[in-house]
């Protein structure tokens, strides 16, 4: 399987069924290779994703690993704990217990998400029928978009959280931050269900100031454009930062405290920066991220931003601690 369910499989890369012959694979191959070579005209990108699926299918033992979802990297990849992802659990992937102090945590990253893609899924799937495994890759590449789309949330909300459980014992964070509907002091998309109660995925307290971050996957890539992020998997309209900058306001007004920044973390091959600065919204500074640098960016922090004494942190703290209700 790979890194996000919107991903292309393999097999969509190559333009074959999964019940093609190695053979069959083999001329797909050649095919696009020869499509996609930047030398005839082709896209780098593309090239080397065909060559990445390649990697993948090529031989009998490497295409029964992936059919297996055995391993999610091919052979050539290098081995990190990113790579090796697990779609049916958020658990920590290394052998290893961490003995380094960790942040306060409080919340369930991607719990929300996840009950709504088992909700989606069970749906899809029918009731009534024999049970099956709701992570099961195929099963998953032939799902409506809605329920990929579910879990590619709860992903990335999970892969954040990882990242921010690092921080060290410095930090506090929030996961799942409520809004209410129907509440002068907590607002809701416009376009959210009427049943949809929406959120901040994590709020960040520590040293370098108070942050909104908020974690996404749309399965294309990001660009900034006007103070927002736009991308080919955004809906015609859809202004994530600035959602991002209500909310935050929202919560800042309930619990009585500033935001220093808000963040909107996606995967690192959907952005072309490591760090992009978007300007202000709503009179917040505003960031794209990647996701390998979550850490280091909350703990540098934004320059020239003030940043909260001891006192005042614990203060800020007690106040988002007696106000914030999570999912």
């Amino acid at each position: 399987m790979s890194e996000s369910p919107l991903d292309e499989s393999p097999y969509d890369v190559l333009g074959v069924d999964r019940t093609a012959s190695n053979e069959e694979l083999r001329r797909a191959y050649r095919r696009r290779a020869r499509q996609t070579h930047p030398d005839l005209g082709g896209s780098a990108a593309t090239f080397n994703a065909v060559q990445l699926a390649w990697e993948q299918l090529g031989t009998p033992e490497s295409r029964a690993a992936y059919d297996r979802g055995a391993s999610a990297r091919p052979a050539s990849a290098p081995a990190s704990d990113e790579s090796e992802h697990v779609w049916a659990t958020s658990r920590s992937r290394s052998t290893q217990r961490d003995s380094r102090p960790k942040a306060r945590m409080y919340g369930h990253p991607g719990g929300r998400a996840r009950d709504r893609f088992t909700t989606l899924m069970r749906e899809w799937v029918g009731r009534g029928s024999e049970p099956v495994d709701i992570y099961d890759d195929a099963l998953i590449r032939r799902a409506p978009s809605e329920i990929k789309h579910a879990l590619a949330d709860a992903l990335a909300e999970e892969a954040t959280a990882r990242a921010l459980g690092d921080l060290g014992m410095g930090y506090t964070v929030w996961h799942g931050v409520a809004t209410e509907r129907g509440s002068d002091t907590w607002v809701v998309d416009a376009d959210a269900a009427a049943s949809d109660t929406r959120k901040i995925d994590h709020v960040v307290l520590g040293p370098s100031g108070l942050f909104a971050v908020q974690s996404e996957d749309w399965g294309a890539p990001a660009r900034p454009r006007r103070g927002d992020l736009i991308s080919e998997g955004l809906a015609k309209g859809e202004k994530p930062v600035h959602a991002l900058a209500t909310r935050a306001k929202a919560v800042a007004r309930a619990a009585r405290v500033k935001f220093t920044a808000l963040i909107v973390v996606l995967p690192d091959n959907a952005l072309d920066g490591a760090i992009t600065a978007l300007g202000r919204t709503r009179g917040l500074p505003a960031f794209a991220v990647q996701r390998s640098v979550i850490g280091h960016f909350l703990r540098t922090g934004v320059p020239d931003a003030p940043r909260p004494a001891g006192t005042d942190m614990f203060e800020v703290r007690t106040r988002l601690q007696n106000s914030i209700r999570l999912v």
